[in-house]
């Protein structure tokens, strides 16, 4: 999806001096394939990551198959999409652990934060912001 057109419909709805929040799952985790044994795209990937899937977040084993359509946007790209719409950026924090088992071979390092086996502490999975409006 294009950034500019997503940074200008928020920076439309946010009032001056309001603030956006958002956290999600940093672009480093997108670049892996399904099982998370190699680098399969790009950091800053073009191209749509379309994913055959079974099961739900909350019920991996519900008898439901869909195709799921993603794209990896680099960090930078998010940032600066925010910054030239007006949006300062407060505070960014990366987190080093996904809050529930949602990603294959997942484990629990502690309690509610999530890694994928082989992978503790070497990529951050989850990342958050808050920017305010000038």
């Amino acid at each position: 999806p294009d950034l500019d057109k997503w940074a200008d419909i928020i920076a439309h709805f946010v009032k001056d001096d309001g603030v956006f929040f958002m956290a999600d799952f940093h672009p480093v985790v997108w670049m892996f394939d399904d099982d998370f044994t190699k680098i399969q795209y790009a950091y800053n990937n073009r191209e749509v990551i379309k994913t055959d899937k079974s099961g739900t977040y909350t019920d991996p084993n519900a008898a439901i198959h869909l195709a799921e359509y993603g794209w990896n946007h680099s960090i930078s790209e998010i940032l600066n999409a925010l910054i030239q719409h007006g949006l300062h950026i407060e505070n960014f924090n990366e987190f080093m652990y996904a809050p529930y088992s949602c990603f294959a071979h997942s484990i629990e390092v502690e309690k509610n934060k999530w890694q994928i086996k082989g992978l503790e502490n070497k990529i951050p999975m989850v990342y958050s912001l808050l920017a305010r409006k000038q």
